[in-house]
Formats: structure tokens, C-alpha cells, sequence
């Protein structure tokens, strides 16, 4: 019978432990509960929900987060300006009255194109001196053959040939100095020989572009000094910035900057350096470094302000970089805003690094190609302080 009694209880002792589950097995099930549970919660957390009535007025942009070279390199500032190899700036030779204008700022004209027509009592005077001329050698010449045709002859005497051909030379001589009279005033053969008016004449553009200013006014004297017309091809601009000498000596000719505007946020551009000045001015310590960039689209106009980031020597590894307006500072770090659909945006913790002219270095928290919230971004931190806020007052 002991046997028997063994084996009873060690079938109930062996039923007993099927139904009972290991405290420490219990323990890991309540853990993997609560953390899927916490995940959850900090997902819902992160997002931010903006009204849709909000939205619509919400100027938002988005920027990707891009990889840059991250070698040494200097930010400079520096203004935008024209392409001076293709550049000018037309005014008259002479004091002159504005009759006709041509040409309209924004336009865009060919080299030689009509931009203004003038009328200078001048240019008059002399047009009437070179007619003047030109009738006297005219007539001089031709009696001096006359002269040369009896004197061969022997109808005239030799004296008299030779005083028609002194007085011929004389009239030429007269018609070179009206001539140059009349080119010193500016105007060209073309414009001498003009059958608008002995007073008229028309300034031309020198080079093909767009008319970028007019200062010319229906009916105003136009100086010499004064510029009536700016004329400049805009595809390609010259952005001058001032490095101070020790980075200025490492910069490489040819070397790619990148170029970033105030006015048009988390948009990058390229620029390559196209000189670096031979002279350190004396009150700054700066040498002017001349960046050299496209314009294909217009975008660009010359006077903007402007930040480059130049790099100094061999270029080095690479960094992931956002525009410094998609960082936003929270109480508990700085934070990032990634689109998640219509009116809801992931607030995302950003490690933060450098700053790189216009953008900022990441080091941690966001991926390449990952697109953030740029312009928009500040509106939608407030959104999300003005709704902890809230929500800490209702808790009280």
C-alpha cells in the first residue's frame, strides 16, 4: 500500500504545478504589459494636434535634414550683389533732356537696345559745326579738281592749283575736328549720322540683362554724373563676404560654400569661390572672399544679406544638419517638429551641435532625408506649451 500512496501524491503534486505559474514568469508578464502600455502612452504623448482653423492661418513650411561635408570651415556674412563681368550702369555724356523712355524696369533687353532718347542743344551745336565742316571740305574738294584739271590746262596758273588745294586740306582738317568734337560728346558715327533731329540722340544698353533700376524721368536734365539706367544679367551673382585673415589664407579657389538668406528660410544654396583679395584692410583685419552662384530661377536679388559657411583646407566627414529655425528650445531640451497628416506634428528631442551659418548641427534624434517643420515651427512650440500649461492648471 506505501507504494500506492507515493505514487497519489506525486500525481497531485504534478497537477499542482500545472496550474500554478512561476512568480518570476508573472512578474516579466506585468512588466512587457506596462511598458507596451507606456510606449503607447509616449507615442500619444509626442504628437502634437493643431486646430484646423489654426492651421489655415499657420504659414508651415518643411525642410529635409540633409547630410553636409563637416570639415573645418568659417561663417562669414556678406551682401549680394550684381555680376560686375556683366554689369552697367548708363548715364549720359552730356547734359541732356529726357524725351522718350524705352525701356521699364524689370525688363529684359539685348545689348545695343534702346533704353532712353535725349536732346542736348550741345549736341546740336556740334552736329551743326560737323555739317558745317563736312559742306566746306565738300566744296573745297571739289574745287580744288577743278582747279588741278584747268591748271593741267594751262587755263589757270599753278599758284591758284595750289591755293585750292591748300584751302581743300584746311576744309578736311575743319571736318576731323568737328568729327572729334562731336565723338568727344559721347555719341557715336551711327548716332552722328541720326535723322531724329540735330539736338536728339538715344543711349543703347552695352549689355544684354534686365533693366534692374530707373532713374530716368520724362522730361528731367540728365547729368553725366548721374546713372539713368542699371542694367545687369541676374543669372549668375557675386555674394561678397569679409573672412578675417587666418581663415581667409587656408580658403581654396574653387572651393564650395554654402550660402543661406534671411529671407528665404531652410533653403540652402551653393556658391563657389571665384577670388580672395590681395589686400587685408587694416581696420577690420578681414580679406574680401568673392562667392560666385546661380540664379536660374530669379529668386535671388542683389542687396540681400546673406551668411556663408566656407570650408578651410581638406574637406573632412560629413554632419546631418536642419535650418537652425526648425530647433525649438522646451523646458526639458530642444525639439524638432516632423509632419504626421493633416494638422498633427511628432515633437521630436534633438541633440544639438554647432552652428553652421544658417543651420545647426544634429547629433542625435533625427534620420537624413527626414522632413521638419521650418517656418511654423515657433507657432506650433507655443501651441505645445500653451497646452502643457493647461493641462498642469487643471491638475490643480
Amino acid at each position: 500500500m506505501k507504494p500506492l500512496h507515493v505514487l497519489l501524491a506525486f500525481f497531485l503534486g504534478l497537477c499542482a504545478c500545472k496550474r500554478e505559474t512561476p512568480p518570476h514568469e508573472e512578474e516579466h508578464a506585468h512588466e512587457q504589459k506596462a511598458e507596451t502600455h507606456g510606449h503607447r502612452e509616449g507615442e500619444e504623448d509626442s504628437l502634437v494636434h493643431i486646430d484646423p482653423e489654426m492651421l489655415r492661418d499657420l504659414r508651415v513650411t518643411m525642410a529635409p535634414v540633409q547630410q553636409r561635408p563637416g570639415g573645418e570651415g568659417v561663417t562669414a556674412l556678406g551682401e549680394l550683389g550684381v555680376n560686375e563681368d556683366a554689369y552697367a550702369e548708363v548715364a549720359s555724356p552730356i547734359p541732356a533732356r529726357v524725351i522718350s523712355l524705352l525701356a521699364s524696369p524689370g525688363q529684359q533687353v539685348k545689348k545695343g537696345q534702346p533704353l532712353v532718347d535725349l536732346q542736348s542743344p550741345e549736341l546740336g551745336k556740334a552736329r551743326a559745326t560737323l555739317q558745317t565742316a563736312q559742306a566746306r571740305a565738300s566744296a573745297a574738294q571739289q574745287t580744288a579738281e577743278r582747279k588741278r584739271t584747268l591748271g593741267a590746262e594751262r587755263i589757270v596758273a599753278q599758284k591758284d592749283v595750289q591755293a585750292a588745294e591748300t584751302e581743300a586740306a584746311a576744309a578736311e582738317a575743319e571736318l576731323a575736328a568737328a568729327r572729334s568734337g562731336l565723338l568727344a560728346l559721347g555719341v557715336d558715327s551711327q548716332e552722328a549720322a541720326s535723322a531724329r533731329g540735330t539736338a536728339g540722340f538715344t543711349l543703347r544698353s552695352p549689355v544684354a540683362g534686365t533693366v534692374i533700376e530707373r532713374h530716368a524721368v520724362m522730361g528731367q536734365m540728365a547729368d553725366p554724373s548721374q546713372s539713368l539706367f542699371h542694367v545687369g544679367d541676374l543669372s549668375r551673382l557675386w555674394l561678397t563676404v569679409h573672412a578675417f585673415e587666418r581663415d581667409a589664407v587656408r580658403i581654396q579657389p574653387g572651393a564650395l560654400a554654402r550660402i543661406s538668406f534671411a529671407a528665404i528660410p531652410g533653403k540652402d544654396f551653393t556658391a563657389k569661390v571665384g577670388f580672395i583679395g590681395q589686400r587685408v584692410d587694416l581696420a577690420s583685419r578681414t580679406i574680401p572672399v568673392r562667392l560666385e552662384l546661380d540664379n536660374p530661377d530669379g529668386v535671388l536679388r542683389p542687396g540681400m544679406s546673406a551668411s556663408a559657411f566656407i570650408p578651410l583646407g581638406e574637406q573632412g566627414a560629413t554632419v546631418t544638419t536642419i535650418p537652425a529655425a526648425a530647433l525649438q528650445r522646451l523646458e526639458n531640451g530642444w525639439f524638432a517638429f516632423l509632419p504626421k497628416g493633416e494638422g498633427t506634428f511628432e515633437r521630436r528631442q534633438v541633440g544639438r551641435g554647432r552652428t553652421l551659418g544658417g543651420d545647426v548641427e544634429v547629433l542625435s534624434g533625427l534620420k537624413v532625408g527626414e522632413q521638419v517643420v521650418v517656418e511654423g515651427a515657433f507657432l506650433i512650440k507655443a501651441e505645445v506649451e500653451k497646452s502643457r500649461g493647461e493641462g498642469e492648471h487643471h491638475e490643480h
